[in-house]
């Protein structure tokens, strides 16, 4: 019997509330690109721009991404890691229902995000809104770095929506 899961489409979300629908490949974060990151947000904090004051002065020991660096990579660790879904013409970022900065990602350290559907919710214009749990892993750390409830508004292929 052939259990595999169908395509993940915009007709049949529902199918798959509950279930893992994406996991990303490991990724890194340089130091440089963490300084640009603290630069271009004008968050200068040493503890993510600074390894000299970081080992000197942090509780870690060593620079950590800033919690809105991570956050800013979801787009980055969903779609532009490969999820798609069927069926759908546009996917915006509709907001959060909950975020949490849980533990640290030391710069370098190598880190990937688990995605499962939790809700869907059918609109009467013919879009969707849908709630996905992200989980930033860090690779051999016990809890993850973030958790978040993130909602994406959904625009279907079908004509005169």
């Amino acid at each position: 019997m052939d259990t595999a899961k169908p395509e993940l489409t915009f007709a049949n979300l529902e199918a798959h509330l509950g279930h893992e629908i994406a996991l990303s490949a490991w990724h890194r974060v340089s130091q440089e690109d963490a300084t640009a990151f603290g630069h271009l947000t004008r968050d200068p904090d040493p503890m993510h721009i600074d390894p000299e004051w970081a080992r000197a002065e942090s509780p870690y020991s060593e620079t950590v991404l800033a919690g809105f660096h991570m956050l800013s990579l979801l787009p980055f660790l969903t779609r532009g890691n490969g999820l798609s879904i069927g069926g759908v013409k546009l996917a915006m970022n509709y907001g959060f229902e909950r975020i949490r900065f849980v533990s640290p990602i030391p710069v370098n350290s190598q880190f990937r995000n688990r995605v499962q559907l939790s809700r869907v919710d059918r609109r009467a214009d013919g879009k969707a809104t849908i709630v996905t749990h992200n989980s930033l892993e860090v690779r051999g750390a016990d809890r993850p770095a973030l958790v978040a409830d993130w909602v994406n508004l959904l625009w279907p292929h079908a004509t005169g929506v």
